[in-house]
């Protein structure tokens, strides 16, 4: 006998909390043949109900491959999505349209590996989410449009238009993005509603290969800063952010037990760490890179 709890949930909003629309510059993507292993949706105990719009665990490309951007015109680009279909096989289709600012010999090629192939695109919000356009399930149809312009005050333009049908509305993607310029991670949210599965975060730390007691301390280093390690159990996120109002997201791995954080940042230099508790970031130390040990 399947367990049909209920699944909803209240949803608040406090007034005069700021919802930015839009999306960022760059976009990736990557056709679905180099995908090795996917994300998992989160359901529920039957493994048949969404219980959320995410995924978690990370993609695992095949051998050599990485996820190829695009960067695009944010003001001339738009995610959405609608619901398909009736009761009870609902979906929902998420579409995406981009515009690439030109019509050169390397855009227009865009639509040789484009059109025809099935793809999947991650597309970050301006909260620093990233959002996934296409899924294992079905086929993601992508057509790519040019416009030559007219005139003197005309503009060309490559558009790229992509459909991919998906239970959910474009899924919240919280994995490592493998990219021709390094690995990236966007934002993450607490995508559990087990109390058991409560953040964990080690205070000793592995700072340039060294173990520090961080817990709410400011502590010296030898510069430069290359390398911070942290370690726990389900783990949200962790941010470092440097005086120049630098801010990086500390890698995180796929069980959520290690992030890594790595630079070159120059003495001298104010750092402060902060660690992702009930989705709110929390300043957890400081450390101040000078060519004083502590």
């Amino acid at each position: 006998m399947p367990n049909c709890s209920p699944l909803q949930k209240s949803l608040a909003w406090c007034m005069g909390t700021p919802e930015l629309p839009g999306i960022r510059k760059r976009i990736y993507y990557i056709s679905k043949d180099q995908i090795a292993e996917w994300p998992t949706y989160i359901r529920d105990v039957n493994n048949r109900r969404m219980k959320k719009a995410a995924y978690r665990g990370d993609f695992v490309l095949v051998a050599d491959a990485k996820w190829k951007y695009i960067d695009i015109l944010p003001e001339k680009s738009q995610l959405t999505s609608e619901p398909q279909g009736e009761l009870p096989s609902q979906t929902q289709l998420n579409k995406l349209v981009v515009v690439f600012p030109g019509v050169s010999p390397e855009a227009s090629a865009a639509a040789c590996y484009l059109n025809n192939s099935d793809n999947v695109f991650l597309v970050e919000d301006m909260k620093g989410f990233f959002r996934v356009v296409g899924c294992m399930k079905w086929l993601t149809k992508t057509t790519v449009s040019q416009d030559n312009g007219q005139g003197p005050t005309g503009n060309t333009s490559t558009t790229i238009n992509v459909e991919a049908p998906d239970e959910v509305p474009s899924p919240f993607y919280m994995g490592i993005i493998e990219t021709e310029l390094g690995d990236v991670q966007g934002e993450m949210f607490d995508d559990s509603d087990d109390p058991a599965e409560a953040p964990v975060y080690d205070n000793e730390v592995s700072i340039n290969g060294l173990a520090y007691n961080v817990a709410g301390r400011e502590i010296s280093i030898h510069g430069p800063l290359t390398t911070i390690i942290f370690t726990g159990e389900n783990m949200q996120q962790i941010k470092v952010r440097t005086d120049n109002s630098t801010e990086d997201i500390a890698l995180m791995d796929t069980d959520r037990a290690t992030a890594t954080w790595r630079g070159n940042l120059p003495a001298p230099a104010t750092v402060a760490v902060s660690k992702r508790e009930n989705n709110t970031d929390v300043l957890w130390f400081i450390l101040d890179v000078t060519g004083i040990a502590n």
